[in-house]
């Protein structure tokens, strides 16, 4: 049965990027990429249970920043671990030639069938940022939360999840001690 799952890294503080929608911070700690050791069995095991990958506009901008994707098509796939994806976006935002990507607006539900669909039986990675992630739950599409925290404080920025999850609805299920990160998995269940 395919699962929505958001497993993303955050700060102590509880922000996923800073104002600049930066991840400067996490690729500052030792250990803050996911091929670093400490991560990378786990996260081979996660990818493998991935079929497709869902993002929006925010974090889709930084990864084709990060990648060069648009100038250099083929550091696509590698971004998104060679996966499908479906991009949430209002914008007409440029799209790497070749790129496995679709891209959608409106709302989430509207949507659901169709990702459920690619992702042929798998989990499907809801990527971030985390107002997107919101959207799914409100869907009642958001099924694990997984959250590597780091040690880290920003003060401002983007939060985790811009939504109201309470201890009812996240039961915690797996800690992990990943180098310097506290990786915490959570069931989300439906509100």
């Amino acid at each position: 049965m395919t699962r929505f799952v958001f497993n993303t890294a955050a700060t102590l503080d509880g922000y996923l990027a800073d104002p600049d929608h930066s991840l400067a911070w996490l690729f500052a700690v030792d250990g803050g990429t996911p091929d670093a050791p400490e991560h990378a069995d786990a996260f081979t095991a996660f990818l493998d249970s991935i079929g497709v990958t869902v993002l929006g506009s925010s974090t889709y901008e930084w990864l084709l920043r990060e990648t060069q994707a648009l100038e250099r098509p083929e550091a696509w796939p590698d971004a998104m671990s060679g996966k499908p994806a479906f991009l949430f976006t209002s914008r007409d935002l440029p799209v790497p030639a070749g790129a496995d990507l679709t891209v959608v607006s409106g709302d989430v539900r509207d949507h659901l069938d169709a990702i459920r669909e690619r992702a042929g039986g798998r989990d499907v990675w809801v990527m971030g940022g985390g107002d997107l992630v919101g959207q799914f739950d409100d869907a009642g599409a958001l099924d694990e939360l997984q959250v590597s925290v780091a040690p880290a404080t920003l003060g401002a920025g983007f939060p985790l999840l811009p939504r109201r999850l309470g201890p009812d609805r996240l039961h915690l299920t797996d800690v992990e001690r990943r180098g310097q990160f506290a990786h915490l998995t959570y069931a989300v269940s439906r509100g």
